[in-house]
């Protein structure tokens, strides 16, 4: 007897949960003998849930929520020794991880494309003791984007990141940061580092073109911008693909690293934000994990 597990965040993306969770339901009893549906409440829930499923040995666990229900079940399941097949429909805002693996944006699209699928094995990152499949940010911009209100996020999407982050950049606050990557230190100010596991960074799928889900590294960007000006001229690279070769840009890919401020009196003021949503804060360890979650993807070839 097959199972699958759905757990559905009812506020996500237009409060659409309530609406596409039991469709998701029925289309997914043509694949499953038993399918549950287990709505969240609060923060936390859904990774109470996936984890509660990995150990009850279902056959797969599904998330209708955004950025931050995927992270909380990839949290659940990626510590198990037991790690069902993982798959999601996006309703969120920014929905990274699903616009690299070609998951339709339209839920009904995605809903449709569940009984047309193929796994395919996806790195995941962890600070400290925390996992994540998108993206850690530390800086002024992650600190202003994290104060956006939930309702213009709703409304204007990935725009309202950008939007915020525009603000942020005339902001003059910038950190000495001290990067161990490889074996070799370095220190550079910046106003934002950025450190992701795909090429999709708030829905804008040029900003580190070299990343992949499942290359085995993360990319660590850090906007060294000492002027107004000179932060402006980041912009339109972001959207060109060039943003890691400017010189005001430093860029790494690695497979463990600590970050930490040069004044180490300061690193508990700075607060990382992790898939969306805030972190631990300085300083932190960092490590990819290979391949560690099997994910359902659209099959293409069917």
């Amino acid at each position: 007897m097959t199972k699958a597990v759905v757990i559905v965040n009812p506020t996500s993306g237009r409060e659409e949960g309530e609406e596409y969770g039991p469709q998701a339901k029925a289309e997914l009893e043509k694949l499953y003998d038993e399918v549950e549906l287990k709505w969240t409440e609060k923060a936390g829930d859904a990774m109470v849930f996936a984890r509660e499923a990995a150990r009850a040995h279902v056959d797969a666990i599904y998330a209708l929520g955004g950025d931050g229900t995927v992270n909380e079940c990839v949290n659940g399941i990626a510590p198990e020794e037991n790690r069902p097949a993982f798959g999601f429909i996006p309703l969120g805002t920014v929905n990274d991880l699903g616009r690299v693996l070609e998951i339709p944006m339209n839920p009904d699209k995605a809903i449709k494309a569940l009984t047309n699928r193929k796994k395919k094995a996806i790195d995941i990152g962890k600070l400290n003791d925390t996992y994540f499949i998108d993206i850690v940010a530390i800086g002024s911009i992650p600190e202003a984007v994290h104060s956006v209100p939930i309702e213009k996020k709703t409304k204007l999407g990935p725009l309202a990141y950008f939007l915020e982050g525009v603000k942020a950049i005339s902001e003059k606050e910038v950190y000495s940061f001290q990067f161990d990557i490889n074996g070799e230190t370095t220190e550079v100010d910046s106003f934002l580092v950025l450190i992701a596991l795909t090429n999709s960074v708030v829905g804008i799928q040029t900003m580190i073109p070299d990343a992949r889900v499942d290359d085995g590294y993360l990319h660590l960007v850090a906007l060294e911008g000492g002027n107004i000006a000179d932060k402006l001229d980041l912009v339109p690279k972001v959207f060109s693909g060039k943003l890691t070769e400017d010189e005001n840009v430093f860029y790494r890919k690695f497979e463990e690293a600590n970050i930490s401020l040069t004044d180490e009196q300061k690193n508990d003021s700075v607060i990382t934000n992790i898939d969306g949503d805030e972190g631990d804060s300085l300083p932190i360890k960092l490590n990819v994990i290979k391949q560690h979650i099997e994910v359902f993807i659209p099959d293409m070839d069917e």
